[in-house]
């Protein structure tokens, strides 16, 4: 059975998280949306793992997967879940980590938080601080138990990941070293995309996941993986998938340079650049002097084996995404993703259509009728890879526009062109 999987997000105890990041507001969203199932996020902190405990109840005895006590069916299942924060220093080097886990039950998720509420805080964020190398992490959890998911986390960002510019590795035997057998997957995070990280030959042997890591109900989804599961749908299935790198049928994937690192820049001095340009620069900003973030793109420039364009054999194929209210808002000419008349035009959308990623992926658009045409092109649009966009750099995302030629008023032209002054386009 297809299921859709977002397996990163975070709940209302992380910092600059929505406070409407609940359990029901979970599920509510990926109903709308049309995820099967769904991150928990933030396990290891103690008054959310008490909101998932009391509120959830397993799918079925021994499922490992997990449904609202309130729902009525079983088509949003959880999967407990939490993103840890390593930093520590390795190398001469001051090292900052994220990693996503993924627990196999609450039983399991209560020893580890346990083991690190001894050692660490784990009260005062969702995403935890630890101060504990790769390598031991994963031991620790291990030990604890054997079928824990352990995997890097949007794993090319510069300051929290695998390979990020800032305090990164350049591969993951040099980050996890001896447990670098139990690393069977990989996040892609919003600034690369599947053919980036097909450049590097040392990913082949992982299992490519795409995430929404949402901090907020709305982003649910803006990146997903798309599984075949045998039924009854379990957390063992899902392991074994994602261990043995099968059963992976297409990862949903935003398009990289709208993601907040793609680009080199300095945020302060509005500039970004090229990675050629960069090195031109020899990594400082020309109007500062001051350090470039080095984003994503230098990056997997740096590191690949292979040129632009390859293609592993057997690759999982991939699919681009726009959400379906910043779609909608620009057809209007609407800033704001949340108005009431963009909100109005989704909710009918999707109840009369069905999910927003089947609408955005597979729906015949033609079929669809008494909804403004703009909107019709504009999925159109995405869907060909017909857009305008101004790369995001050092924190800041980038500019979509899937109507450039036809910006709503002269206000968004003028501010347009402000910011292409301000940018150094990639």
């Amino acid at each position: 059975m297809q299921q859709i999987l977002d397996l990163h997000i975070h709940s209302r105890y992380s910092r600059a998280c929505s406070p409407q990041l609940t359990l029901e507001n979970i599920d509510a969203a990926c109903r709308l949306k049309g995820v099967d199932i769904i991150a928990t996020g933030d396990f290891t902190h103690p008054a959310w793992f008490k909101r998932i405990s009391e509120d959830l109840r397993e799918s079925f005895a021994g499922s490992g997967l997990y449904i609202l006590k309130t729902a009525s069916d079983q088509q949003v299942k959880f999967i407990l879940s939490t993103e840890v924060s390593l930093i520590y220093k390795n190398g001469g080097k001051a090292r900052r980590v994220h990693l996503v886990v993924h627990a196999p039950n609450l039983k399991a998720a209560a020893a580890l938080n346990n083991e690190l509420d001894k050692h660490f805080n784990i009260h005062s964020d969702g995403r935890p601080i630890l101060g504990i190398s790769a390598p031991d992490f994963v031991k620790l959890v291990l030990k604890i138990d054997k079928k824990f998911l352990i995997y890097p986390a949007h794993i090319w960002t510069p300051w929290f990941s695998v390979f990020g510019s800032k305090s990164g590795f350049n591969s993951f035997e040099e980050c996890f070293q001896d447990q670098v057998q139990y690393i069977y997957a990989y996040e892609t995070g919003l600034s690369s995309d599947p053919e980036m990280n097909w450049r590097l030959s040392s990913l082949d042997n992982l299992t490519r996941l795409s995430s929404s890591d949402a901090h907020s109900p709305n982003n649910i989804a803006r990146e997903a993986t798309v599984m075949d599961i045998s039924t009854p749908v379990s957390y063992d299935k899902i392991y074994n998938n994602i261990k043995k790198k099968q059963g992976l049928k297409l990862t949903i994937e935003f398009y990289p340079e709208e993601g907040t690192y793609y680009a080199d820049g300095h945020i302060n001095c509005r500039f970004s650049c090229k990675p050629d340009d960069t090195r031109s620069y020899q990594g400082r900003c020309p109007r500062c002097q001051k350090p470039l973030t080095v984003g994503v793109l230098s990056r997997v420039e740096e590191l690949a084996d292979r040129p632009s364009g390859y293609r592993p054999k057997n690759a999982v194929p991939f699919k681009k995404i726009v959400e379906l209210d910043k779609i909608i808002a620009e057809a209007y000419g609407i800033k704001s993703r949340s108005s009431v008349k963009v909100q109005k035009a989704y909710t009918a959308m999707v109840k009369a259509y069905g999910s927003e990623l089947h609408i955005l992926l597979d729906a015949d658009l033609q079929g669809i009728t008494g909804i403004d045409q703009r909107i019709i092109e504009g999925i159109e649009r995405v869907r060909a890879g017909k857009l305008d966009i101004i790369p995001g750099y050092d924190g800041e995302y980038g500019i979509i526009r899937i109507f450039p030629e036809e910006l709503a008023n002269k206000s968004v032209t003028v501010l347009r062109k402000k910011v292409k002054k301000k940018i150094a386009a990639v």
